[in-house]
């Protein structure tokens, strides 16, 4: 077995052997195989796809590169949700200490925001303190002590993915259903987690706008966790419009707070209260979906879920109470309102501009490596679907002395359409 033989054969339309994948797999984490010899392979698989099987096996080589935690005398289960990301996507945040809440132990391996899209680890750490990088060690005591890990991947901890990772970004291949499926499930499986909750972002805001692409990525992702015994439920939900109303870091942590304390946008705990069900049916706590979903809905309107992720911050490192500091108080912002170009009822042509206009004012990244602004963002006043004037408030604009203030403006120009009739999508629109 050689190198070229394996990429060759995926070159010419073949399926690889497991044999093959762990041979490829094992040396490119070495090192033995140089980035040009990973590239074409992985351009083979971006052109030829890849059978369920050979997914699998290709998964499960990426996994084993690594450690894989496993969690013993927790004494409750364990669960997790991943989300393909979009404009103002939080439901992390609220999430994770609403189920935990519910006795539900939560392992949850998260990632940094790049080009449009924010990232919850990026989020996170508009906290003064909160550290999301945690040891092997540390992870454990937070699911023992606290029923919570909100962390990044470590070096140890699916290498082979993030290995690849980089090549895809830098060589134009991350858009392929089964090397997307791949990296998402095997970190989500090396993290410990016994079952999965997949939210499938649709339309203009999300990574995979469109809802068939999502659904085949949705059945990728289900066909790994099936060759792995790990019970996963899929909900498609919608991107084409901002979630919630703040968009930017410490914006969106302080509308987290507010679902905690059961308030806040009802777009946003319909999500948490939702996705939050299906993670307590399948770690056996509920039996029925909406007495698990008034559970979740429970813990937002008692304190209890506010309480578990003030637990959260002080064992990462904050303190619960300081949620931002002069970096990222948005009161140390300049700010600027956005208002209606016309009369008639507010809908959006391309929820990415929005995502894009934030990281024009600096509270995004273009490469990873930027520096983000944690204090700027928009705050929106109307949602889509609201009946509005020509001058009206849209949203307030937080920026930096104008730094990339024109651009946002034009951006968000681009992203709103003020039409005569609209026909709303449904926040959910499929569960698989």
């Amino acid at each position: 077995m050689d190198v070229r033989g394996v990429v060759s054969t995926k070159r010419d339309g073949g399926v690889l052997s497991r044999e093959e994948i762990e041979f490829f797999l094992t040396r490119y984490v070495a090192g033995e195989v140089p980035d040009y010899q990973a590239s074409a392979l992985l351009m083979a698989i971006y052109i030829h796809g890849m059978q369920p099987d050979e997914l699998g096996d290709w998964t499960r080589a990426m996994l084993q590169s690594g450690r894989v935690v496993k969690f013993e005398g927790l004494g409750r289960p364990t669960s997790d949700k991943h989300s393909t990301g979009g404009v103002g996507d939080k439901v992390s945040i609220p999430l994770a200490p609403a189920v935990a809440a519910c006795g539900v132990a939560i392992p949850m391996i998260s990632g940094r925001g790049l080009g449009h899209t924010g990232g919850t680890l990026d989020k996170l750490e508009s906290i003064p303190g909160f550290s999301t990088q945690l040891d092997e060690s540390a992870f454990q005591r937070a699911m023992e002590t606290v029923g919570v890990a909100l962390a990044g991947q470590t070096d140890d901890l699916v290498p082979a993915d993030r290995k690849l990772y980089a090549l895809r970004d830098v060589t134009g291949l991350v858009s392929s259903i089964p090397l997307i499926a791949s990296s998402i499930m095997s970190k989500k499986l090396a993290e410990g987690t016994e079952s999965l909750v997949l939210d499938i972002k649709y339309g203009s805001g999300a990574f995979i706008p469109d809802v068939a692409q999502g659904r085949e990525l949705a059945k990728a992702m289900m066909d790994i966790a099936a060759s792995m015994n790990v019970p996963v439920r899929v909900l498609q939900t919608a991107m084409d419009r901002p979630l919630g109303c703040a968009v930017g870091h410490t914006l969106e942590i302080l509308e987290s707070l507010e679902c905690l304390r059961g308030e806040g946008p009802a777009d946003l705990r319909e999500l948490v209260c939702e996705l939050g069900a299906q993670m307590l049916c399948m770690a056996g706590v509920e039996s029925e979906s909406e007495a698990a979903k008034a559970r979740v809905a429970q813990t937002l309107d008692d304190g209890s879920a506010f309480a578990k992720f003030e637990d959260i911050t002080r064992n990462q490192g904050g303190q619960p109470g300081t949620w931002f500091n002069a970096q990222g108080d948005p009161d140390l912002t300049t700010t600027e309102t956005f208002l209606a170009p016309a009369s008639g009822i507010l809908s959006y042509r391309d929820v990415r501009e929005v995502g894009l206009a934030l990281c024009a004012l600096g509270g995004g990244r273009v490469q990873l490596d930027d520096k983000i602004d944690f204090g700027v963002g928009f705050r929106f006043q109307r949602e889509a679907g609201d009946t509005v004037s020509a001058g009206d408030p849209l949203c307030t604009i937080y920026h930096r002395a104008g730094r990339g203030l024109d651009e946002a403006r034009a951006r968000l120009t681009q992203a709103i359409e003020i039409v005569t009739e609209y026909k709303p999508q449904p926040l959910i629109i499929a569960r698989m």
